[in-house]
């Protein structure tokens, strides 16, 4: 995928030659992989002239710098995966059989889910809207289209994870897969029973599906000893991604990790809000040495 415009603020900033990138530790030296799946900001000139938004409208989607936020990882000896093509283009936490018929020009295969929860609201792998609701589309694109975006980025980009994983259980006999995601703090304010506070951090574990309740259990004791309110699997359980790779029963465990965009974002104009960036950056590796310190429960031989 080339042509990419990369948005630090907005599109055109300055170019990326490819969509998905690895950092890798000198050494891996832990079980935990990081992924950052929604962060990028690299938009094609394919896209941004099939939209119909501006260019900021068309960011909402974007898990906006959670790709700087855990850039710490590697340093602590875990790979980090980074998607630097925008969400709105091509979603990678969502099953590749998750598409729009809306958005496709010709009749699409029935064996196709066309009617998940998540098409119908308009975010499937290909979204229909951005986050606040506002078409993305001003006509169908053709479905070949569709199959060259999930080829090209959606494909690549999973058999990377699945890489990463396989190359981590067998090094380690296990492996924490940390799904890194941001929310727009009205979602952390729907939240219930947290006594008027809201939400800092939701973890997901698709309630016990996709990681053992032991390594969930630790993670949200370490994000609390730093002053985070938490919150588990309201209103984020885990994606496509958290129930794909999620395996406890074998060692493999997958953790949706979702922040509040208000502990670090101006959400109006999409604009780091420096002095808190940084802190919550400094939080985060405290989160991730203090994480990394439990080992993922590995299958009884």
């Amino acid at each position: 995928m080339t042509g990419l415009a990369q948005a630090g603020g907005s599109p055109g900033e300055r170019r990326v030659d490819v969509p998905i990138e690895v950092r890798a530790p000198s050494a891996q030296t832990t079980p935990y992989v990081f992924a950052s799946p929604h962060s990028g900001r690299a938009y094609s000139a394919d896209f941004l002239s099939a939209t119909q938004l501006d260019p900021l409208t068309l960011r909402r989607s974007e898990d906006c710098y959670v790709d700087e936020l855990f850039a710490g990882a590697p340093a602590r000896g875990a790979p980090l995966l980074l998607a630097h093509f925008p969400r709105a283009y091509c979603d990678v936490n969502r099953d590749p059989a998750e598409l729009d018929p809306a958005i496709i020009r010709e009749p699409i295969p029935q064996s196709l889910h066309t009617r998940s929860p998540r098409v119908s609201a308009g975010l499937g792998v290909i979204a229909r809207i951005v986050r606040d609701g506002a078409e993305i589309y001003s006509a169908p694109m053709p479905l070949a289209e569709a199959g060259r975006r999930l080829e090209s980025l959606h494909a690549p980009y999973h058999a990377t994870l699945r890489t990463l994983v396989d190359r981590t259980t067998a090094l380690f006999g296990c492996c924490a897969l940390i799904d890194c995601h941001s929310m727009p703090s009205q979602a952390a304010a729907s939240v219930p029973g947290l006594r008027g506070r809201m939400v800092d951090i939701v973890l997901g574990d698709r309630f016990g599906a996709s990681c053992h309740p032991a390594l969930t259990d630790h993670a949200e004791r370490c994000l609390a000893a730093l002053g985070f309110s938490v919150a588990r699997n309201n209103p984020y359980a885990g994606g496509y991604t958290a129930e794909s790779y999620g395996a406890p029963g074998v060692g493999v465990h997958a953790l949706q990790i979702e922040i509040n965009r208000a502990l670090y974002l101006d959400e109006d104009r999409l604009e780091k809000r420096p002095a808190c960036f940084a802190a919550l950056c400094q939080r985060l590796n405290q989160f991730i040495d203090a994480l990394m310190r439990f080992t993922p429960t590995a299958p009884q031989r």
